[in-house]
This record gives C-alpha cells, structure tokens and sequence, in this order.
C-alpha cells in the first residue's frame, strides 16, 4: 500500500497558495462533533494539529470509528460529490487546529482555475483511493491467519 498523499503539500505552490487564500482557521476542542453522516456537506477541512475520528452509526447507541486523520490529513469530500451529504460522521479525538475551506468558494476558484480543479479533484480521488484500500486491509486482518494453508 502507498502512503496518503496530504492535500496540501501535493497540490503545486502557485495552486496551493491560491486555495489558502480561501483558508480559515478553526479550533475544534477534544470530544466536539464536527458533523454528522447525512448532513449537508458546505465545507471541508485540513487538519493542522490533532486527530479527527470518522465514524459510521451502527444503531442509536453505538458508532464505530473507520479512520483516524491527523495533520495535513483531509477530513471531507463530500463536498465534492452530490448530493453533498456527508457520508460518516467526524469527532474530535484530541484537541484539533485546523484550516477550514467553503466549498462553494473552492469550486467557484475550480471554475476560474481548471488547472487548479483538475489537481485538485485528482488530490482528492488519490485520498479516496488510498483511504478505500487502508479500509480494505483493515477489513481483512481479523480473517487472515498466519500459517493456514490453502486447500
């Protein structure tokens, strides 16, 4: 498996500075709700310090976590893709420092630039690809044993 590419440090320094125009800082303090699954998705985030746990509800009392982000991870793409609602829900796991992005400003800067949206929508497709695999393993190791034959 590859390693995660980080948003900003893939995207080029004259792209990248462009979408930082559009960054605000936020602070997200330990155990705080940064969204749900199924609400709207106006927004995404590149976490600067802390971890964020995704998560999916299996039933009105119990949530399991799927991924773990840390710095310079991406948290949020359903933005990008309609009916921009997310799709798991997003805790904070520790205190966490962050850069926030409107999404309706990204995508009106995607419009002006399409260099920038063609990277961009790449960044993003590569995060996804490595995130489904990373899940795909995890899926796998409790029924992988060591030293069973195959038949």
């Amino acid at each position: 498996m590859t390693n995660a590419i980080k948003l900003l440090t893939a995207l080029p320094p004259p792209q990248r500075r462009r979408l930082m125009a559009l960054a605000r800082e936020v602070v997200f303090p330990e155990d705080t709700r940064i969204f749900e699954a199924g609400g709207t998705a106006d927004r995404f985030w590149v976490v600067r310090s802390g971890a964020v746990s995704l998560d999916q509800r299996v039933n009105d009392l119990r949530r399991v976590t799927v991924a773990t982000l840390g710095a310079g991870d991406l948290l949020g793409w359903s933005w990008l893709f309609p009916p921009h609602r997310w799709d798991f829900g997003a805790e904070a796991f520790s205190p966490v420092r962050a850069y926030e992005f409107d999404a309706a400003a990204v995508l009106r800067l995607c419009e002006e630039d399409p260099a920038l949206g063609l990277t961009l929508v790449r960044c993003v497709a590569e995060i996804l690809a490595h995130r489904l695999e990373a899940t795909r393993v995890r899926l796998m190791e409790p029924h992988t044993t060591r030293g069973h034959r195959a038949l």
